[in-house]
């Protein structure tokens, strides 16, 4: 018992007398689990959580994937350090946000995927967010104006514009995730965007870009001069 008891306390004093970046993925999260159990420590604990991602998406990326209820199947996981560990995630994703901010940019595709990649990059649905700007190109808004499953084609242009329009955006971006990880278009990402593209001339909202957000890689329409 005192073996397990040094083996949860181990992180904190090599954390303190080291520093964070001398922790591995399971040590950083028995410091959030504090506790294992009376048959394994909280690393051993942090090290069957970390086991339960899946492939391509193993270690502190499949924490993005896995429920509540799936993390309190695992024995010594109860509510309270489920919601910890999905806290921790959220955190996360919300710091990537916070840094990509600073250097975003309407007019650099790379700074626009990397603002919105840890939001989209680890959703299961192909979901669509529209990002509306103004007559200097700054971000007024995004919105997720589509969720939907694995397999359903983006939705018509008819709602992108009546959002557009409402929320009057001069310029605008429209962003989606491929769950297959792969961000190469198909076809009807390609029609798609030529339609929005036409319309946005008539209506006077400029189409900037079209960005598809695969695995921590993305695909810009505009990039590939696919977008005039």
């Amino acid at each position: 018992m005192n073996n397990l008891i040094q083996n949860d306390d181990m992180p904190y004093e090599k954390f303190i007398k080291y520093g964070a970046s001398s922790l591995s993925e399971s040590e950083l999260i028995a410091i959030i689990l504090r506790t294992g159990t009376k048959d394994k420590s909280a690393v051993e604990l942090a090290k069957e959580v970390l086991s339960l991602g899946a492939y391509p998406r193993s270690g502190l990326l499949g924490l993005y994937d896995i429920s509540l209820e799936d993390l309190q199947e695992v024995k010594g996981v109860g509510l309270v350090k489920a919601v910890k560990l999905k806290a921790l995630t959220e955190l996360s994703m919300r710091m990537h946000r916070a840094c990509a901010s600073r250097g975003f940019r309407a007019n650099s595709p790379e700074s626009v995927a990397d603002y919105f990649m840890e939001e989209l990059r680890h959703l299961e649905n192909e979901t669509v967010v529209l990002c509306g700007l103004d007559t200097k190109s700054q971000l007024m808004f995004h919105t997720r104006i589509s969720e939907g499953s694995v397999n359903t084609s983006l939705i018509s242009p008819r709602t992108v514009f009546i959002e557009a329009l409402s929320r009057r955006a001069v310029y605008i971006i429209l962003l989606h995730n491929h769950p297959s990880g792969d961000p190469e278009p198909s076809s009807s990402d390609i029609e798609f965007t030529e339609r929005v593209e036409r319309i946005g001339k008539v209506l006077e909202i400029r189409l900037l870009d079209h960005i598809i957000i695969g695995d921590n890689i993305y695909y810009s329409f505009k990039e590939n001069h696919m977008i005039p």
